[in-house]
């Protein structure tokens, strides 16, 4: 099992990137959570694993820190929650937000996640409900050198657009929500960043 790596960025593109550990290419999947916190493409960069294996594929997912991917494999206990399911909540809410909604047992806004029906929301809040008790603070995370901030990927509208779908929204949906978004969001972090905050207040 896969369980840490530590290497240089060598290509972002929402929900997927590309980790050179050693001169080996990990190719990655992670949730906005943590692209949100992601340093500049050919900088250092640390993030802990969880390796599903498929019968068609081994698929490799990366978390900036040790609780979104505890968080991760907790959801993935869930009857009918798959990976890509977990992947959509955590990218649609953090950690902290989701905790809230489970002890509040607020369904509304765990069905604004794209995939999360009513049945589903009921489900994680009695699934869930136990398993959250103790989810304190835990330390490491990404290391981002201090002032970096996020490179500004080519053709960040597309770029958030494909990022968008593959998180399970409809393209239709995802071309309204990008619509308006504020011309001052510049990189393809930030535009997804809004675009999500505007789909969990419709």
């Amino acid at each position: 099992m896969i369980g840490f790596l530590r290497g240089k960025l060598a290509a972002k593109h929402p929900p997927q990137l590309l980790v050179d550990v050693g001169g080996v290419g990990y190719e990655l999947e992670a949730p906005m959570s943590t692209f949100y916190e992601l340093p500049a493409i050919g900088s250092d960069v640390s993030l802990f694993t969880h390796l599903v294996v498929r019968e068609d594929a081994h698929v490799l997912f990366a978390f900036g820190t040790e609780r979104e991917r505890r968080l991760f494999r907790e959801l993935l206990k869930v009857s009918n929650v798959g990976p890509k399911l977990a992947l959509s909540l955590l990218s649609g809410m953090s950690v902290e937000s989701f905790i809230i909604c489970i002890e509040a047992q607020d369904l509304d806004s765990l069905v604004r996640i794209p995939g999360v029906g009513r049945k589903t929301a009921e489900r994680l809040v009695v699934e869930m409900r136990d398993r959250i008790k103790g989810f304190g603070q835990s330390a490491g995370g990404i290391s981002v050198p201090a002032g970096m901030a996020a490179e500004s990927a080519a053709g960040p509208q597309g770029e958030a657009y494909s990022a968008l779908v593959a998180l399970g929204y409809k393209p239709a949906e995802v071309v309204r929500l990008l619509k308006n978004v504020d011309e001052s969001a510049k990189t393809t972090e930030e535009i997804i960043r809004r675009a999500l905050q505007a789909a969990a207040m419709k």
